[in-house]
């Protein structure tokens, strides 16, 4: 090769060089990765939307998740008069999972939270009862709304607390949501269903019609933390009741859950009140107390309802056993609610009026 033809091959090899060197070069995976953060959420893959999602991740070693994030732990706490309240001793109760696993605390009611609940449920009872019966019906409807919109972290909750499948998760979830919709529809019909205008030998209209009782107590179901506690809520309630609602079962924590779905749901503070606790403690206290007018208990063994109809007879309270199903699937059967699962808690009121006057 000649003088001549090595320059020209060396001058060509140049020029290729820099326009390679000018052309952009295809970004590496890396590259690619850095680039689509800079631009923001917008150019996150569908996968990496999913992982970012809130997921209920039981806690590892070290107090941190999965991801190596030290997480938040929630406070479950009991809620009393409108307000999430710890127990004025400070007591607490511990929640394991199947292997023995600490998987919570939620707070233990003392005699002293309980007295705190029924006064609050008392201030409130008026006003609840003073409010429009479709006012009430939209505030349940909105309770059902609530619970549907939670379902994701509801089922997340009983997976990890109650030790529930998948399924059975949905099944309590969805059951309590549609249970809590049913029974807001009664809400403002049960009045024309149940009263009546009686035949009377004399020159008068007369009426009955039912009114609530006034302040109830309930002893939450053992077997169904959510499905359960608002099949004996939401019957007490629509009438125009307030409630004190003892929760010992599978998964106290789920009282609190629903708590927090009642206090977004415009409802208002001391018509329902929700204690976590042991019920051999706090029974006694309840079925003697004199400003509660009624106990709807369910579940429970026959100590506990024998002390119950003992000492209710003292203040002549109302007392209503409900029947505890013995599986989730009956807890979600339709004969499960009912228009009569508000009549132990009414009282009847009968009126005279002068026809022609």
């Amino acid at each position: 090769m000649t003088q001549t033809q090595k320059k020209k091959s060396n001058d060509s090899s140049a020029k290729k060089h820099t326009k390679e060197s000018a052309s952009p070069k295809s970004p590496s995976n890396g590259d690619a990765s850095q680039e689509a953060q800079s631009k923001g959420p917008a150019m996150f893959s569908a996968s990496q939307k999913q992982a970012s999602a809130p997921t209920d991740q039981r806690l590892v070693s070290g107090g941190r998740n999965e991801n190596g994030r030290l997480g938040v732990h929630k406070t479950y706490k009991m809620w009393v008069g409108g307000k999430f309240i710890r127990s004025e001793q400070g007591r607490v109760l511990s929640l394991r999972n199947a292997e023995g696993d600490l998987v919570t605390h939620y707070v233990r009611a003392s005699r002293k939270d309980l007295r705190d609940a029924v006064g609050a449920a008392r201030s409130a009872q008026a006003g609840w009862s003073a409010r429009s019966a479709f006012n009430r019906s939209q505030i349940l409807f909105r309770a059902a709304e609530m619970i549907e919109a939670r379902r994701e972290t509801l089922i997340a909750r009983l997976q990890e607390h109650a030790r529930m499948t998948v399924e059975q998760a949905a099944l309590e979830v969805d059951g309590a949501a549609d249970r809590m919709f049913w029974y807001a529809g009664w809400t403002d019909k049960y009045v024309q269903v149940l009263s009546s205008v009686n035949p009377v030998a004399t020159p008068f209209f007369n009426f009955t019609i039912p009114e609530p009782t006034g302040v109830v107590a309930i002893f939450a179901p053992e077997n169904s933390p959510l499905l359960g506690l608002v099949s004996m809520i939401a019957p007490v309630i629509l009438s125009g009741n307030t409630c004190v609602v003892v929760v010992e079962n599978i998964a106290p924590t789920l009282a609190v859950e629903l708590s927090e779905i009642l206090a977004t749901s415009d409802f208002p503070g001391g018509v329902v009140n929700l204690l976590t606790g042991l019920r051999d403690e706090l029974q006694p206290h309840a079925v003697h107390h004199m400003d509660i007018n009624a106990i709807a208990s369910c579940g429970g063994n026959e100590a506990q309802r024998r002390s119950i109809q003992e000492a209710a007879c003292e203040s002549v309270k109302r007392v209503h056993f409900f029947e505890q199903p013995n599986s989730l699937e009956a807890w979600a059967a339709e004969d499960q609610q009912s228009l009569y699962w508000i009549v132990p808690f009414i009282e009847w009121k009968t009126a005279w009026h002068p026809i022609g006057v």
